[in-house]
């Protein structure tokens, strides 16, 4: 009974293979051999001179730029694809290759196979073209481009597998390849390449068209097996990356990217010692002023104590620290003077990375007359300040973790009183503004007394600026409103008139405070056409 089965099972699978071999010779005579191999040379006309019917059909050929006015052409993109594809191609199949390879490697084991190789990879001498690209400006921190591509190849894509002691060898020797992408690069941050992460979409089912020989037969000549493969492409590749889902590649770590909070640093001014008399009575009115570099915020200040030169603060203050390694807090002492300028009384600054996390230092440092170590005049006594700092990073648990999200609200920092928060504006950018005798633009902003500006965008009418501000205050600002004028100003000889209005707007906080953020274009009163482009959010400390 065994010796029979073996003998029914050997005759079964001889069987099997003379009736596959049969039937490809009868496919191959029936419906390849008699279609035809001449090749008429093409009819070429003006799309002028073809009926509707004809140019109804041509449709899908005619590129983007031509039948959608918002695509713009990027022929300068496909001529530098043109000319950089055999570069192109062997480093696109030199990453592949080496991407495929240990996956390869782990799944063979699972199918009993010995080995699988590419024989041959390269993906031929037709580079691919772009019909055409669309930019979505929307206002948020992301960069939103849909392309038309079509890439007509001649691959020839070789992979042998061997398994029981025979080869079996796959070929892909034509391909087809039309599909409408939407690229996004998001967020953008100020660090190159400018983006964190790309994400990919397919706007419709893309157009997927392929030879493959399988043991040197053409498999996609069988009858009905074209279009089954064909239509499993397209749902495949469909129900992985058609819009809203998407294909997300991270370039890098938009946390650092971006320069989230990391850390809070305690700073308590305890006292100075021998400063120098600067007043004519023979005293000085000392002050201490707080600065964390690359820190938006305002300086921080203590109260002056007068006709001390030895005074004694004892005053805390907390700082929101972003990047420990390179961030230093600066410290300069100034003699207040009720008429004229504030003196100063000399300066120092402590870099973090000197910081034990979790450790407070008492420092006492020796007044300079400024940061230049080979400066004379900083050998000069000018007097000691002490200093207590500490610096606290944050818990992983405390770290905020959706940066990407350009509409996420950060909570204030740690310190802000219970009912308080952090107000920031963001001038983004300005449209269509145009002044009588210049345009050097800048963003003037006026809250509750306090006054911040912009950097001058020279000879501009859209400028863009980019800059934020932040407001440290102890209740919401729900009645509070803002005051935002454009500016521009001239440093020309001779002109009646070197600065001059653009136009400007007032802001009322009490929906930035119940929606947490808004991001708008305001137009500016007194412009014909001008508008700014200003984002609020409210960081409350609940």
């Amino acid at each position: 009974m065994l010796a029979m089965g073996i003998i029914s099972t050997i005759l079964g699978a001889f069987a099997f293979g003379i009736g596959l071999t049969v039937g490809l010779v009868i496919g191959y005579y029936l419906f390849i051999l008699p279609q035809s191999n001449d090749v008429k040379d093409p009819d070429i006309r003006p799309l002028t001179e073809l009926d509707s019917k004809t140019v109804q059909q041509l449709i899908p050929e005619i590129p983007l730029w031509i039948k959608n006015p918002d695509y713009d052409r990027i022929d300068w993109l496909n001529k530098f694809i043109e000319y950089m594809w055999p570069y192109l191609d062997k480093a696109i199949c030199k990453m592949a290759k080496k991407i495929a390879e240990p996956v390869i490697a782990e799944q063979i084991p699972k199918y009993k196979i010995d080995s699988v190789d590419f024989e041959a990879l390269t993906l031929g001498s037709l580079p691919p073209t772009f019909q055409g690209m669309k930019v979505y400006n929307t206002e948020e921190k992301e960069l939103i481009m849909e392309l038309g591509f079509k890439w007509a190849a001649n691959p020839n894509i070789l992979v042998a597998a061997k398994a029981f002691g025979l080869k079996a060898t796959v070929q892909v020797i034509d391909l087809q390849v039309f599909a409408n992408p939407r690229i996004t690069l998001k967020p953008l941050v100020p660090s190159f390449p400018c983006f964190a992460n790309i994400h990919v979409s397919l706007m419709e089912k893309p157009h997927v068209d392929l030879g493959v020989k399988l043991i040197g037969v053409d498999v996609m000549s069988i009858p009905g097996l074209y279009r089954f493969v064909q239509e499993l492409i397209k749902d495949q590749v469909a129900n992985m990356y058609l819009w809203p889902k998407r294909l997300e590649v991270q370039i890098m770590d938009p946390t650092k990217a971006m320069k989230k909070p990391v850390g809070i640093l305690n700073v308590k001014v305890l006292r100075a010692m021998k400063l120098k008399k600067k007043d004519l009575l023979g005293a000085s009115d000392p002050y201490v002023k707080l600065k964390l570099a690359d820190d938006k915020l305002p300086s921080k200040i203590t109260t002056v104590k007068h006709k001390n030169l030895n005074p004694e603060w004892n005053e805390e203050f907390t700082f929101v620290v972003k990047d420990p390694e390179a961030q230093v807090l600066h410290l300069s002492v100034y003699d207040w003077e009720q008429v004229g300028s504030h003196d100063k009384m000399g300066l120092n600054v402590i870099p973090l990375k000197d910081l034990t996390p979790e450790e407070p230092k008492v420092l006492t440092l020796d007044l300079l007359k400024n940061l230049n170590p080979n400066d004379a005049q900083n050998e000069k006594s000018r007097g000691q300040i002490v200093i207590e700092a500490e610096y606290k990073p944050f818990k992983d648990n405390e770290v905020p973790t959706n940066v990407e999200d350009s509409n996420s609200v950060q909570k204030a920092p740690k310190g802000t009183l219970k009912e308080g928060g952090l107000l920031v504006i963001i001038f983004h950018e300005a449209q269509d503004l145009e002044g009588k005798n210049h345009t050097n633009p800048s963003a003037r902003l006026l809250f509750r007394g306090e006054e911040r500006k912009t950097k001058t965008i020279k000879k501009s009418r859209d400028p863009r600026w980019e800059e934020e501000f932040q407001f440290m205050l102890d209740e919401p600002p729900s009645n509070d409103k803002i005051h935002v004028e454009v500016i521009s100003t001239s440093k020309r000889m001779g002109l009646l008139h070197p600065k001059e209005t653009l136009g400007y707007v007032n802001i009322h906080l009490s929906d930035v405070v119940n929606n947490k953020r808004i991001n708008e274009r305001y137009h500016l009163i007194d412009s014909k056409n001008g508008r700014i482009q200003i984002e609020m959010q409210w960081r409350s400390a609940s």
